[in-house]
């Protein structure tokens, strides 16, 4: 499996780009997995469903599955701060790619979404200026990068050159699991 990450900061359009990323790379015959960081108070499940009912019965795990799906739910009985290793290790091995989103202290390589300051906003700054894991900037202003990079910049809108540039170098992202865990 090949594992890349999409930091930013929230509102610079990592979602966006992971959602518009999956179809390119399965065009191309890729199986995608994707990993998001999420806050710690969301959930998938609702009250009066069966699965949230087991869960508040003080079930540890609910597994639920369909002929279309699978989803497994894990209460923790104490707040767990899971890596991204750790959720990359729950996926099915045979998956072409991993798409990270967050994570963005992670040690897997990224692209940065860099999104300039729109007027009156702060200018956040910039990752790939310290973070030697950013492997590439996806940004909607190249001249208004805060440092020169040797750095491949993309275009945020060019979907499709990313995902050719993540087919042509996909050595580059070939997950190595016994360095992590």
């Amino acid at each position: 499996m090949k594992v890349i990450g999409f930091a930013g900061y929230s509102g610079a359009g990592k979602t966006t780009l992971v959602e518009q990323l999956i179809p390119v790379l399965k065009l191309h015959g890729q199986r995608v997995s994707v990993v998001k960081h999420a806050h710690h108070k969301f959930d998938i499940d609702h009250p009066g469903k069966d699965t949230f009912r087991h869960r508040e019965a003080g079930a540890f795990e609910v597994v639920v599955a369909s002929d279309k799906r699978l989803a497994l739910i894990r209460e923790f009985e104490q707040p767990t701060q899971l890596g991204v290793h750790d959720l990359i290790a729950e996926l099915d091995a045979g998956v072409d790619w991993v798409l990270v989103e967050g994570f963005k202290h992670s040690d897997l390589r990224k692209i940065e979404i860099w999104r300039a300051a729109a007027e009156g906003e702060v200018e956040r700054p910039a990752r790939y200026i310290d973070d030697p894991f950013i492997v590439g900037i996806a940004t909607d202003d190249p001249a208004g990068l805060p440092q020169p990079t040797g750095l491949p910049i993309f275009d945020l809108d060019d979907v499709v050159g990313i995902g050719d540039w993540l087919l042509t170098h996909a050595d580059r992202f070939v997950y190595k699991v016994e360095h992590h865990g």
